[in-house]
């Protein structure tokens, strides 16, 4: 069993993935009293007949319009339900996963004005896998994530759908056969459980750890591809890189080195007259997956930092005089504006990724290839088309990267008349993710013939390490076939981490 991430304490990204790929959770003591302290301030705002928002009050433009305490359970249902309006495909069992996680983390901060019982059912729902069906379209990122999280919400007070094997059934079927009976809201926790960032960081933090694995795989791939290309590995050399210190730039020219340390086929062209510096999308490799890769540092940063946050509204205040102040946590942008930024970036490592796989496919610039690494080109197309699959999906992510934080739509009557769009960014993020992994397997296809054609020349230890990886599941292509379980069993590689473990295993752990 692996270990139990505590809420309502500091939790890591790396926590966060973890539970969402099945870790149990735990609530702690201290978490418990937090609850039950900021608990009380509500219930004592309720008893005094203070103007509360959301508490004795309507939502958004209907702020105005005073609601009686005793109508305070069919309020916080209200809101829930009339709020539960996503659309679209459901998240994956992990992001609903982490969704789930990270709304219980909030509440379990201290500052929601919950009950304990709220969170302590949720934390039951992730360790026995009731994991709410979560559309994932109609956010607009302020006030959070309000649709998505409103349907995460349903299955605590017996409607939805919860995610099964097959799809999804309805919740209340899957609460019965648990013996778990339906929650029945009390003041504020309605709106606790609607308002935040929790659906747009959840796909995020899921997104940013792929991410991550896909540039370590994405030096990898280079190196087999400037090895079979004849390229040189003098523009990794450290004192180079020491002169433009860059974080990630050095940490790629560093796993590149390691890379081609070694290799016959590198050794075989040192002393030949070969071109004076390679071009670009080889030369370059380092500045570019390195400026990818700074990226990344700085959204782990952010969203460590949102999934620590409260994100609430209104927030309870339990320093000093005890208070529920109004604000706008909530507010997506954070969020928003780094998952842009990630998916920004990651294009251009899919694009430089498809100009290296075109390089090796062109005779003129492959240093004696054969045209579209196949033996009889002519008679055979080769790889021409796998190219064109690079390109079509390159050309689709430079649409993606249009970052949705910049549009704004106004809603609620002009009360939520400034928006962020977090939830469209997180998508674009993850589908600029989803691409770059296939572009990035389909090079590595190219780079693995092209170093078969370089024989008898071997690759390097590393390079030679992942060449057989992909050949325990892809065979060298002699003639024409059908290409499509070759792609699908190298994205599956590349996406399983298995191409950078295999260099891992000859030369070290790479940055």
């Amino acid at each position: 069993m692996p270990e139990a991430v505590e809420i309502g304490e500091p939790i890591t990204l790396d926590d966060v993935e973890r539970v969402a790929l099945g870790a149990p959770v735990t609530l702690g003591d201290g978490a418990r009293g937090r609850i039950r302290a900021a608990r009380d301030v509500i219930e004592r705002a309720v008893a005094d007949g203070s103007t509360v928002y959301g508490v004795t009050t309507g939502f958004g433009a209907l702020a105005d319009t005073r609601i009686d305490p005793a109508d305070a359970a069919a309020l916080q249902r209200g809101i829930v339900t009339s709020h539960a309006t996503a659309v679209g495909p459901d998240l994956s069992r992990v992001e609903a996963r982490a969704m789930l996680l990270l709304r219980a983390h909030v509440l379990a901060l201290g500052h929601s004005g919950v009950r304990v019982e709220i969170v302590e059912r949720m934390v039951e729902m992730l360790n026995r896998d009731l994991i709410p069906a979560v559309p994932e379209q109609g956010s607009l990122g302020a006030s959070g994530d309000l649709a998505p999280l409103a349907c995460l919400a349903l299955p605590l007070i017996g409607l939805g759908r919860i995610l099964t094997d097959g799809g999804t059934g309805p919740a209340t079927d899957a609460l019965t056969r648990a013996g778990l009976a339906p929650l029945e809201l009390q003041s504020k926790e309605g709106l606790a459980l609607v308002n935040g960032t929790q659906g747009m960081l959840a796909i995020g933090i899921i997104t940013l750890a792929r991410a991550v694995r896909l540039l370590r795989s994405a030096d990898v791939v280079a190196a087999m591809t400037i090895e079979a290309a004849l390229g040189t590995d003098a523009a990794f050399d450290e004192r180079l890189h020491a002169l433009r210190p860059h974080a990630g730039q050095i940490a790629s020219a560093a796993n590149l080195r390691a890379l081609l340390a070694g290799s016959p086929i590198r050794e075989s062209h040192r002393g030949s007259p070969h071109l004076v510096q390679d071009a670009y999308s080889l030369r370059c490799t380092p500045q570019v997956h390195g400026a990818s890769r700074d990226t990344a540092r700085h959204v782990a940063d952010v969203l460590s930092i949102e999934a620590n946050s409260v994100s609430d509204n209104p927030i309870v205040l339990l320093e000093g005089t005890p208070d529920v102040r109004s604000g706008g946590n909530f507010h997506g942008m954070p969020v928003a504006v780094v998952l842009d930024a990630l998916a920004l970036s990651l294009v251009s490592v899919a694009s430089i990724s498809d100009r290296r796989l075109y390089r090796l496919l062109d005779h003129r610039e492959s240093n004696g290839l054969p045209p579209f690494l196949v033996p009889e080109s002519g008679l055979n197309s080769g790889f021409m088309l796998i190219q064109y699959t690079a390109a079509s999906l390159v050309s689709e992510c430079k649409s993606l990267a249009h970052p949705a934080s910049v549009d704004s739509i106004p809603s609620s009557a002009g009360q939520e008349d400034h928006v962020s769009m977090g939830m469209t960014s997180a998508r674009h993020a993850r589908a600029v993710v989803d691409n770059a992994e296939i572009v990035l397997a389909l090079e590595a296809l190219g780079a693995a013939q092209a170093l078969d054609l370089r024989a008898p020349l071997q690759a390097g230890p590393a390079t030679r390490a992942v060449y057989d990886t992909i050949r325990s599941k892809v065979p060298f292509v002699e003639h024409d076939r059908e290409f499509g379980p070759d792609i699908e069993a190298a994205v599956t590689l590349l996406r399983e981490n298995a191409l950078s473990h295999a260099a891992a295993s000859a030369v070290g752990a790479l940055a």
